[in-house]
């Protein structure tokens, strides 16, 4: 009985010899999306193709890759040409690629870039907007899965640089349809809670693992929270539209915990240096100030203060003597100019000059007698005016104009008929 059993590696070496033996495998073309591409250091390429329903690992050994004029990546869509084969190691069926042709990007990547340039016009990645991560923070947010690498890798790294900080999961579902709508609602219910920054992520895989990071909700609950967002979605290379939005980008959940917390240490460290320099800076202080105190102490003020009073004393002396002097000098400018002005001329023949001027006022007031036109008028004479003007011209008046005589008792008005 025991004969009919055979080992598993019987199984796998058997079920390669099928495959190796069918015409039909060793020569197949394929057409699908990449997924989880990965290019091994030694040149070969390892991915898996896949179309709506299924999907099938592959292997492109570097003696293949080398004639390719493109660098294939995840979510690209392929024709690819090889023979499908059993690896004996798992078990497992896989294409062995010989060739490899662009057929265009896959449906998921033309979608990210599509939302990505979406978001972007409307100003959601713009750094302006990014929120300060706090440094020392009281408690720190995780929406993630309860279980797996990425809690654990956070919540290690975290213990680890600083205990002090408290730490509140909100269990979310990080793959599948509907874990966009869980890790936002978890967004929104982490931001009624006190806390000072929020890790949004999970651990590496593939385009479709990390899809829920790039939906358009996850997105604006990540803008739209109040609390600073670090992003920590994928193992260093994948980007997800979450990893934009976010205030901060970490590459690793473990990086995000280092960016979200200082390192206690590091933070010991800095203390004591500040206190050691803190020590000195106040011993330094002390001892200039103690410099400056025996100098004060030992001055000559100090040791004989009644110096000061004295050369106040004599500044004092020297300035009452400068206005004594000034004062005496004004006074006799002002005595002297009082003696010009007593023995000038003019006040000493005062009498003299007074007569010279009323001779020379009467005199011009003989003058303005003879000048006088009312003293020509008592003599006989008139004054003819036309219009309140003396007339001095005859050709100033004409025919039938009314003209005024002023004579000795008074006005004749007169009325031109002929002019000669």
């Amino acid at each position: 009985m025991e004969n009919n059993y055979i080992t598993i590696s019987e199984l796998s070496k058997y079920l390669k010899s099928k495959f190796d033996e069918d015409l039909l495998l060793r020569n197949v073309y394929l057409k699908g999306e990449i997924s989880n591409f990965k290019a091994h250091s030694r040149g070969h390429y390892y991915f898996t193709l896949k179309d709506e329903n299924s999907r099938i690992s592959a292997i492109m050994f570097a003696t293949s890759t080398k004639g390719l004029k493109f660098t294939p990546n995840d979510g690209m869509k392929v024709l690819v040409s090889g023979r499908v084969s059993v690896y004996e190691a798992t078990g497992a069926y896989q294409i062995y690629v010989d060739d490899m042709l662009e057929d265009g990007v896959g449906n998921l990547y033309v979608a990210f870039e599509q939302l990505k340039e979406k978001l972007s016009k409307e100003a959601l990645f713009d750094k302006t907007q990014k929120k300060k991560i706090v440094r020392m923070p009281k408690t720190i947010g995780i929406v993630t899965a309860p279980t797996g690498a990425a809690i654990r890798d956070i919540l290690t790294t975290i213990r680890r640089r600083f205990p002090i900080c408290r730490t509140i999961l909100f269990p979310a579902l990080v793959q599948g349809n509907e874990a966009c709508y869980d890790i936002a609602k978890k967004i929104e219910i982490a931001n009624t809670y006190d806390i000072d920054t929020l890790i949004v992520g999970r651990g590496g895989g593939s385009l479709e693992d990390l899809w829920p990071f790039n939906e358009e909700v996850v997105a604006r609950a990540i803008y739209n929270s109040k609390v600073p967002v670090i992003s920590a979605v994928g193992h260093e290379v994948d980007f997800t539209i979450a990893d934009f939005v976010a205030d901060l980008r970490a590459p690793t959940p473990t990086a995000a915990a280092e960016l979200a917390v200082v390192d206690m240490d590091t933070v010991i460290s800095y203390l004591d240096t500040a206190k050691s320099r803190s020590y000195n800076a106040i011993i330094n202080l002390i001892d200039n100030n103690k410099l400056n105190l025996n100098k004060i102490i030992n001055s000559y003020v100090l040791k004989k203060p009644t110096a000061i009073y004295e050369i106040k004393e004599q500044k004092l002396d020297t300035l009452i003597d400068k206005i004594n002097n000034a004062i005496k000098n004004k006074l006799n400018f002002y005595y002297t100019k009082l003696d010009n002005i007593k023995n000038s001329y003019l006040f000493t023949n005062s009498d003299i000059l007074y007569k010279y001027k009323v001779q020379n006022l009467d005199n011009l007031i003989n003058k303005l007698e003879m000048l006088n036109p009312l003293n020509t008028i008592k003599r006989g004479y008139a004054i003819v005016k036309f219009n309140d003007k003396v007339l001095s011209d005859i050709n100033l008046v004409n025919k039938d104009d009314i003209i005024n005589i002023e004579i000795k008792n008074g006005l004749v008005d007169a009325k031109i008929i002929e002019k000669r």
